[in-house]
């Protein structure tokens, strides 16, 4: 088993999985609901999108060569509730994700120990890669709890419903043991 191979193809999953829940969720808000905000001091759905968009493209934009915060990021701009509209929504989120996964596959093995910088501080590849992975699923979360608070009764699952664990498990444990991530819908090779 090559790890660093493996590592950089198990966090190229994670991401495409929380990419994949934000969208279900976001699917499921009316047009309108994406812009609410609970309060003056919270962030709208819209915005949180927003925001991840300016981290994403800053962060993985020429990545192994420039600081990550990049001086043409506006981060404070970020958390303006100014999205418009689903299409402009969407636009940003795919143009974030797609920065991200064009940036993982630059990536090879052996450049997970390379020192790259984030507001001067090194990390390197593998440090900040699992920093993303930290932050990302964080905003993620933030907009599917918005999205089931609007949506209220209709919501659907995106995991094991409530009250189901036990059938879901008896699934699980009625097939063979396997190794594959836990996304794969195919059973591994």
């Amino acid at each position: 088993m090559n790890i660093p191979e493996n590592f950089l193809q198990s966090a190229r999953k994670e991401f495409m999985n929380y990419k994949a829940l934000g969208e279900k969720a976001m699917a499921q808000v009316p047009d309108e609901k994406l812009f609410w905000q609970y309060n003056e001091e919270s962030n709208s759905i819209g915005t949180i999108v927003k925001h991840l968009w300016g981290n994403m493209m800053s962060r993985w934009t020429d990545f192994m060569t420039t600081d990550g915060e990049k001086e043409w990021r506006q981060r404070d701009a970020e958390f303006e509730n100014d999205v418009k509209d689903r299409g402009e929504l969407m636009q940003k989120w795919n143009e974030g994700w797609d920065c991200v996964f064009k940036a993982l596959d630059s990536i090879k093995g052996d450049d997970l120990a390379k020192i790259i910088y984030i507001r001067n501080q090194g990390h390197t590849v593998l440090e900040a890669i699992n920093r993303q992975l930290a932050h990302y699923p964080h905003h993620v979360g933030q907009i599917l709890f918005l999205a089931k608070m609007i949506v209220g009764s209709n919501w659907q699952s995106l995991s094991i419903p409530k009250n189901k664990s036990k059938e879901f498990n008896a699934e699980k444990f009625s097939k063979e043991k396997s190794i594959g991530h836990f996304t794969d819908k195919s059973k591994p090779a």
